[in-house]
């Protein structure tokens, strides 16, 4: 599929670094926004966009401040925040998205952070719909098991602040552990996994009452394997999304032909056959529901949510373009 290099400005006109990928006939069905997860880097998403624009639809991916295509020539000393992320970059790329392609429906797909980013942001009611990919509450105290629990404790409330000290920056790309972070980024990430609801109990951000906001049809997706968005994590964060429909998926890593998930592997090739086409399936299910009830918004997504329920989505063959294994 082609794609294009794009610069997408933030709501501050932080330059963005992105690309959008377009399906080969046009016009296209609609615009799948994804927001990525803490430090990974774009090509991540690169496979899974191909295949949105192989279904007819534009696909946006793009890397927040601070990371990847983002990054400033010197990270030390950049001024940044997670918060930043939610209400500057991810806010700043839907605007783009509606001031781009007035005429299409937008949805958006938020991994892990990206999903939470669904929750805070204001002009997310203004999606068709959204997907969260392992989209959990960060609180460290949800992580899967008591070994990894300790190995994040140590990195999370030790090894990094230091590291952030010394560095003036997160160095992760060094220790093998994903893209350097900016050291705002870090160390309100890491203040968030010391509370345990994770950035409900931070009252500057009042996330609570911005999930609440929420109104926009939502697919949860968590997977067994994953030890870090757990049931448990799942379950603190949707229950903030109190006014948004909201369908639930648990995928049993065993039962799929995609072998392990785990938090990162949703996206990887091995994944696309099995867990892909239920993602986009459900958008544009969302997408027909929406269409043939312009006029009550409510009762439309209503309309979604018990039409994909009751009606299951088979599997499809395809192969995909290549990306990291």
């Amino acid at each position: 599929m082609p794609s294009l290099a794009v610069e997408i400005p933030a709501v501050d006109s932080y330059p963005l670094g992105a690309h959008a990928w377009y399906p080969e006939s046009l016009p296209a069905r609609g615009v799948v926004l994804i927001h990525p997860a803490t430090a990974v880097p774009e090509r991540l998403y690169f496979a899974f966009a191909q295949y949105v624009a192989q279904r007819g639809l534009i696909a946006v991916t793009y890397s927040y401040r601070g990371i990847d295509g983002s990054r400033p020539s010197r990270l030390r000393g950049f001024r940044a925040s997670m918060r930043d992320w939610a209400d500057l970059d991810v806010e700043g790329v839907t605007r783009w998205a509606f001031k781009c392609y007035p005429s299409l429906p937008i949805y958006a797909v938020g991994h892990s952070f990206g999903g939470h980013a669904i929750g805070l942001c204001e002009s997310s009611n203004r999606l068709v719909a959204a997907v969260q990919i392992a989209s959990h509450a960060g609180a460290m105290r949800v992580v899967g098991n008591r070994r990894e629990r300790l190995r994040v404790t140590l990195m999370m409330h030790w090894l990094a602040p230091i590291l952030v000290r010394l560095a003036g920056y997160m160095p992760g790309s060094k220790l093998g552990i994903g893209e350097d972070l900016p050291a705002g980024v870090l160390r309100e990430w890491s203040k968030w996994t010391r509370l345990p609801n994770y950035f409900f109990d931070d009252p500057t951000l009042d996330a609570e009452a911005r999930f609440a906001r929420v109104r926009t049809p939502i697919l949860s997706m968590g997977f067994d394997d994953d030890l870090w968005a757990t049931s448990m994590g799942l379950d603190i964060l949707v229950s903030r999304l109190r006014n948004a429909p909201v369908t639930r998926r648990a995928i049993s890593a065993k039962r799929s032909d995609a072998g392990s998930i785990g938090h990162m592997g949703y996206f990887r090739q091995r994944s696309g056959a099995f867990l892909w086409p239920e993602t986009v399936d459900w958008l544009l299910s969302a997408g027909a529901a929406s269409a043939m009830h312009p006029a009550t918004e409510s009762s439309g997504r209503e309309a979604t949510i018990s039409a994909w329920q009751s009606a299951p989505i088979p599997v499809a063959t395809t192969s995909f373009p290549a990306a990291p294994p």
